[in-house]
């Protein structure tokens, strides 16, 4: 009978423990292209891709934020969808007007 005390103590503490919430957790907020630290925005290269492949889903494109970690699929969706205007400063480095990166003209 005490050997079956001892034995369920455990169990009944890891069941307990498992149902309690885990106030370490670390989890990014985002506001569209804005990590939201303490209330205030700041600028992440971390939501600007979940934003960015977020805006290119709208436009029909099969993209996901880990995608968009790559440098050349982040060029070519900056390609596709650069010139809308939610994305003028994600994709400032890969557009080719005079809203930043290299203009290329005759």
């Amino acid at each position: 009978m005490s050997f079956m005390k001892y034995a369920t103590a455990p169990v009944l503490a890891t069941a307990l423990m498992a149902l309690l919430p885990a106030s370490g957790q670390a989890r990014i907020v985002c506001d569209n292209e804005f990590q939201v630290v303490q209330g205030s925005p700041i600028a992440t290269p971390a939501c600007a891709d979940r934003y960015l492949a977020r805006v290119a889903q709208g436009y029909g494109m099969r993209v996901t934020h880990v995608d968009i970690r790559n440098p050349g699929v982040k060029a070519r969706v900056c390609e596709f969808v650069g010139n809308d205007i939610r994305l003028r400063s994600i994709c400032s480095g890969w557009r080719n007007d005079h809203f930043g990166g290299p203009r290329i003209g005759f």
